[in-house]
Formats: C-alpha cells, structure tokens, sequence
C-alpha cells in the first residue's frame, strides 16, 4: 500500500505541474480538501470546485508555477507527507519566488482527501508527530 500511496501523491504533483486538473481530481476523493497558507492563492479549498479554483489562483499568481519532489515517506496506512520544493514568478509583479514546502497527505481508498501545506518543514512534522 505505501508504493500506491506515494505513486498517487507522485501522480497528483505531476498533474499539477501539467495543469492537467481532471488528472488532479483523478487523484482525489469528491469532498477533497486542500489547504494552503501560500500567500497568493491561500485558503482552503474544498470539493471539486473548489480544487478548480485553487488551479485558477495558481494559474493567476504565477503561470509558470512548478513543483519540484524532493520525497514523499509513508507516516502510516492513511497519511503521507512529501517534501517539495516550488517555484514562480509573480505575474503582475516579475518578481520570481522559490521556498520549500511540506505537504501532508491524508488518503483514503486510494485518493487523497486531505491537502495540508506547510511552509515551515518542522512544523509539517510536528502536525503529523501531534496525530499518531
């Protein structure tokens, strides 16, 4: 199971990165839930439409917003956590940006139903240390 797991968060990047949403979706459960506290596009983002609209605020903040996997360790049958790396530049403002980042997924039936990203890399850790 924990190869299948890392395989979808794998594939769900890789959809992010190709703007391919339903590829995204794909990869989620119906009541999906993805929060972020990235400046530009933060929130949270529930459900298909709202999975929609976090592609349309990345796409409006930064088009060429990228992704760059550095890992993704199983924490247990249900959660993974995926340290990345991302990058982009401002639209309105040129400025490029470049900051690591920690996701948690929560995965249930073999889709992701829970995005958690993390600025900070140890507080990540410490959200997943705080709910075994």
């Amino acid at each position: 199971m924990a190869q299948e797991n890392v395989r979808l968060v794998e594939r769900a990047i890789a959809a992010i990165n190709a703007r391919d949403i339903e590829g995204y979706l794909a990869c989620c459960t119906e009541d999906v839930k993805l929060e972020t506290p990235v400046a530009a596009v933060g929130g949270v983002f529930e459900g298909v439409d709202g999975i929609r609209r976090y592609f349309a605020d990345i796409e409006e903040a930064g088009p060429d917003f990228r992704i760059e996997l550095d890992g993704v360790e199983e924490v247990d049958s249900k959660r993974m956590i995926a340290f990345l790396g991302f990058s982009s530049t401002g639209r309105a403002s040129g400025i490029p940006l470049a900051a690591p980042l920690t996701n948690v997924y929560d995965v249930v039936d073999g889709k992701i139903s829970h995005v958690r990203i993390f600025v900070d890399r140890q507080e990540a850790v410490k959200a997943v240390e705080l709910e075994e």
